[in-house]
């Protein structure tokens, strides 16, 4: 039996998020996109309502919600709202996510609390998932990031790029490598805190979309990390990236359909206002089918993340699915954004509406957390067994 039904948990969730993202978020969207300022007023609203840490298990001060489709369900809403906000809400958890899948007791009983609480200046406490680097990229495996294993601890220097919330966060889950010879089981992934002298926030990149968000290289430089800071044993830091990535892929994806709904909207609106040739665009045959494709496509991008989240919640495999869910959403966003901005024309081209800022967030979904053409790969392999 296959039901389609919102459980009560859900549908509050749904309804508070999305109640964030239209009063809290749309207000100042263009306001943070236009002025690349990190947005931390709404960002500490969003932590007065839980909304940062609420997949974090209630012991550790979150709200226990562990469900994935549940997860995917507020992320959808928050993206509709502001894709920059949202991925930088996003990656706290993005960061926290290794401690608490690989986290011993003492790792998860000291940061994941820390994490739920406030700073001194008030703003809430951020994470970063640090894994990219200048020349590791699709290709994570070829990490450059040293870890020397020294009395105590580790060393680690080198540079991660292209992190959220890099720089600016209190903590930073960073993967390195004690035996480039090893491949990926050289690989270790360490929790660095604020505390650590030696991590420097590099220079902040300057995007095309999600320009609320904070995006900048991390530089390591002779920062020491004692051992107890190691997540899982020597070896597993891959392990734990990618078992993270498939923990996120299919929220990520639903981040991408939150950003296609809110161009469909917009364009259904204005497609109902605009009068051409005596009568409202929509009801032109040609925006009728504009229109109606954006509409299908939402729908089944939606129900391909639904189903994957709902596959991982269940302990089944899930790793083909949530790629054809990333591969998909993202691709469908960028369509659909792109239709909006021809069923506005002219103005759509402009910053008048919003539609040019959906295209330019849209494009980050078919590359960041696994491109598109990764996640066709990645599909490959489970259907002819090779690469």
């Amino acid at each position: 039996m296959i039901g389609f039904e919102l459980d009560e948990e859900q549908l509050r969730m749904k309804e508070m998020a999305h109640e964030f993202a239209e009063k809290e978020m749309r207000p100042v969207a263009g306001h943070y996109d236009e002025t690349e300022e990190f947005p931390w007023p709404v960002m500490k609203k969003a932590s007065d309502l839980g909304l940062l840490t609420y997949a974090l298990p209630e012991e550790y001060g979150g709200a226990g919600v562990s469900s994935v489709v549940t997860d995917s369900i507020v992320q959808e809403e928050l993206f509709w709202g502001c894709a920059g906000i949202a991925t930088s809400m996003g990656a706290i958890m993005l960061g926290a996510l290794p401690i608490l899948l690989y986290g011993g007791d003492e790792q998860k009983k000291k940061y994941l609390p820390w994490l739920t609480q406030c700073r001194p200046d008030g703003n809430p406490r951020l994470a970063a998932f640090a894994l990219t680097e200048p020349d590791a990229g699709s290709d994570a495996g070829s990490l450059k990031t040293s870890a020397k294993k020294v009395d105590g601890g580790y060393i680690l220097n080198g540079t991660k790029q292209f992190i959220t919330n890099g720089g600016i966060a209190d903590l930073h889950t960073v993967f390195a490598t004690h035996d480039p010879s090893k491949g990926t089981d050289g690989i270790d992934a360490f929790i660095v805190d604020n505390s650590m002298k030696g991590v420097i926030a590099g220079k902040k990149e300057k995007k095309m979309g999600i320009r609320a968000s904070h995006t900048a290289q991390v530089i390591l430089e002779d920062v020491f990390v004692p051992e107890e800071n190691r997540l899982g044993e020597e070896g597993d830091g891959f392990l734990v990236a990618m078992n993270t990535l498939d923990h996120t892929r299919a929220v990520t994806a639903a981040g991408a359909v939150g950003v296609a709904r809110a161009a469909f909207d917009t364009a259904l609106a204005y497609s109902l206002e605009r009068k051409q040739f005596g009568r409202a665009i929509a009801k032109q045959q040609a925006i009728q089918f504009m229109l109606s494709d954006m509409a299908t496509e939402i729908e089944a991008a939606r129900m391909l993340c639904w189903r994957a989240a709902w596959l991982f919640d269940h302990g089944e495999p899930s790793a083909k699915e949530s790629s054809m869910a990333k591969q998909y959403s993202a691709d469908m966003a960028m369509k659909v954004t792109t239709d909006a901005v021809q069923v506005l024309g002219g103005v759509g081209y402009t910053r008048d509406y919003p539609v040019e800022k959906f295209m330019r967030d849209a494009k980050i979904m078919q590359i960041y957390e696994g491109t598109s053409q990764i996640q066709r790969i990645v599909i490959s392999r489970f259907l002819i067994g090779f690469g």
